[in-house]
């Protein structure tokens, strides 16, 4: 089987539990990830954010429907000003101890049980994201976090931009 870029597409920003996240969405589907999926996947998430530390409460999330039964959500939090914190949680694949295949049935992934950050479609937004951070919140002598919400990838695919 060839490898085959998939579907990114990059939804508003929300605000969760006194967090701003931006969003990206990763699917074969072009017409986006199925709206059960992404109620499920953002009800869990206030369970996946670290707790305040004095950096700008900001997050981004990988919402990515795979193309079997799974959906995986991986969070990435910034923390100590310049470090990023990850959780993450997964539905429908009992490969990693979903109790079923509802790909609408999040279980948080237990910390240490899997160390793994994201698949290949999964970091495409991570190299933008470190990149805005460094752009918006550590260079300029005073943090534009408005800046940072705004600055995200396009919508397109997950490989590199034409």
């Amino acid at each position: 089987m060839a490898f085959t870029e998939k579907n990114l597409f990059v939804p508003e920003p929300v605000e969760i539990a006194g967090r701003h996240v931006k969003r990206y969405h990763v699917t074969d589907d072009p017409a986006g990830i199925e709206p059960q999926i992404e109620k499920a996947a953002y009800a869990l998430l206030p369970e996946l954010l670290p707790a305040p530390d004095g950096t700008p409460p900001a997050s981004f999330v990988v919402l990515h429907r795979g193309g079997d039964t799974g959906a995986y959500l991986n969070v990435y939090s910034w923390q100590w000003d310049n470090v990023l914190h990850f959780s993450g949680a997964a539905a429908g694949q009992p490969a990693l101890d979903c109790p079923d295949t509802d790909p609408a049935h999040f279980v948080r992934i237990a910390p240490g049980a899997r160390n793994w950050i994201g698949c290949v479609w999964e970091l495409a937004p991570l190299t933008h994201e470190r990149n805005a951070w460094v752009r918006h919140m550590l260079a300029p002598d005073v943090p534009d976090l408005p800046g940072y919400l705004a600055d995200a990838l396009r919508s397109g695919t997950t490989g590199p931009a034409a």
